[in-house]
């Protein structure tokens, strides 16, 4: 059985195994709104949540995280035997960790069609140590300096590495990185080798780059959408208890500040709005 993860933000995380043991779990609240989530996506939406909690007090979101699989698997249960919760209450919307799985649930009903709102985009940055004064401000004037080195990640073993393999070889600038490229194990090794001066720029994420935000600048955005853009929706649950504060969550995802409290967590945002169905 794996372990459910309960997150009412504002309050303490409750750590569920099934079973509410000796009574200690507080029924949902009338103005609480649970969604269901891969734990990958927690930082994004927790950001989220908070944002939402301050605009619309008395509501608390409680966020229940688990695994891709098992996450379609507990959504399905719930369409099939009739039980419209999870752990303590009812699913208002469900936020897998990638789009295509919100594609199935919504191909299966499981999810409103027309629903999905997009509320973060994850991008591959250029990035510089704030020591290094005079930084290359694009991916281009790293390849035309010849004296720069340039970290990445392992194409062979990491989803970053064949991100950003793809990403210059769009650019087209492999050739001209020949011999200058340094190759750490992952986005950590990445960030290290910049920071220890072993390069002098490196090629991470955006939320990677988020995470050492005091020491690490952002020099560039990877431009266009090759390789895509790796983007993270959101979806009303079919049978949402209150739908009417489950649309209102979902326009929320695109005012200010929504967008801003995604942004101090290293995401992109989507400017321009969808509303979602009626």
């Amino acid at each position: 059985m794996s372990r459910l993860v309960t997150n009412t933000v504002g309050r303490s995380v409750l750590f569920l195994a099934g079973l509410c043991l000796g009574g200690g779990i507080s029924p949902v609240a009338a103005a609480d709104l649970i969604i269901a989530a891969s734990p990958s996506v927690s930082v994004p939406l927790e950001a989220l949540a908070r944002a939402y909690e301050a605009a619309h007090p008395p509501t608390h979101v409680r966020l229940y995280y688990d695994r891709a699989l098992d996450l379609r698997r507990t959504i399905a249960s719930i369409q099939q035997d009739g039980r419209h919760f999870i752990g303590t209450g009812e699913v208002s919307l469900v936020a897998p960790g990638n789009d295509e799985l919100l594609d199935r649930l919504e191909q299966k009903y499981y999810v409103l069609p027309g629903s999905r709102q997009v509320y973060a985009v994850n991008r591959l940055v250029l990035v510089a140590p704030e020591s290094l004064v005079e930084a290359p401000s694009s991916f281009d004037a790293v390849a035309a300096d010849g004296r720069l080195r340039l970290a990445v990640a392992d194409s062979d073993g990491t989803a970053l590495g064949r991100e950003t393999k793809a990403l210059l070889e769009t650019l087209r600038l492999t050739g001209a990185l020949e011999g200058r490229v340094d190759v750490a194990a992952d986005a950590r090794g990445v960030l290290d080798h910049v920071l220890n001066g072993q390069a002098d720029v490196g090629i991470v994420s955006g939320t990677d780059a988020a995470r050492e935000r005091d020491r690490i600048r952002v020099v560039a955005t990877a431009p266009g959408d090759r390789p895509a853009p790796k983007t993270h929706s959101i979806a009303m649950e079919r049978y949402c208890p209150d739908r009417a504060q489950g649309e209102e969550f979902l326009r929320f995802i695109h005012t200010e500040a929504a967008r801003a409290a995604i942004r101090r967590v290293g995401y992109e945002t989507v400017e321009e709005r969808k509303e979602p169905a009626p």
